[in-house]
């Protein structure tokens, strides 16, 4: 009789898309493997690609919050922080037809008060193999290889080529090493 092992869960998570170019790339590759993440929206970034927004929410993915301009929150004013916040919200609603749930702030800064006043459910990260610097597949995928454990959240960036193809690479090793990817809620539930 077999056993039902329980595989190790971890959570996709992309930051600054959706890009014209490399996003759809990155939703194919998802999908011909059965693997949902997370998408961190730049608000401006999602008006000008609301069909690569809706492709997300179809594909099941979760589609978060991540200021309408990359700013970072804790060096403004809570209005302004806020106004980034909300604008990102209406442009994400108005595309999806779906609240915003999740939010990542730009650099993972948050104050107090701004997180007072932001009635969302604020997602940072784990495992970050600094993509957007580095720019090299396999050092991406080696720096997540090594470090990721059980329950982490990968953040990558959906914006470069060579991080569209790292987490592709990256789901193809994790899995081999028994990990399932989950998205967000699941992990956090």
């Amino acid at each position: 009789m077999k056993q039902n092992i329980e595989r190790k869960k971890v959570a996709l998570t992309f930051d600054d898309g959706p890009s014209e170019k490399y996003t759809p790339i990155l939703l194919e590759g998802l999908k011909k493997r059965g693997v949902r993440a997370a998408f961190f929206l730049v608000g401006e970034n999602a008006r000008e690609n609301p069909k690569l927004v809706q492709q997300m929410i179809k594909d099941g993915h979760i589609v978060g919050n991540h200021t309408y301009t990359h700013v970072q929150l804790n060096g403004m004013t809570v209005e302004q922080a806020m106004k980034e916040i909300t604008d990102t919200n209406d442009v994400l609603k108005k595309i999806t037809g779906q609240q915003v749930v999740y939010i990542r702030p730009p650099f993972g800064a948050f104050d107090e008060e701004l997180d007072e006043k932001c009635d969302m459910i604020q997602v940072l990260w784990n495992v970050d193999p600094l993509d957007w610097k580095c720019q090299n597949c396999s050092t991406v995928v080696k720096r997540v290889v090594e470090n990721v454990q059980e329950n982490d959240i990968i953040l990558l960036h959906d914006i470069y080529a060579s991080s569209v193809e790292a987490a592709l690479n990256i789901i193809d090793v994790l899995k081999e090493q028994g990990y399932e990817f989950v998205t967000l809620d699941e992990l956090l539930l």
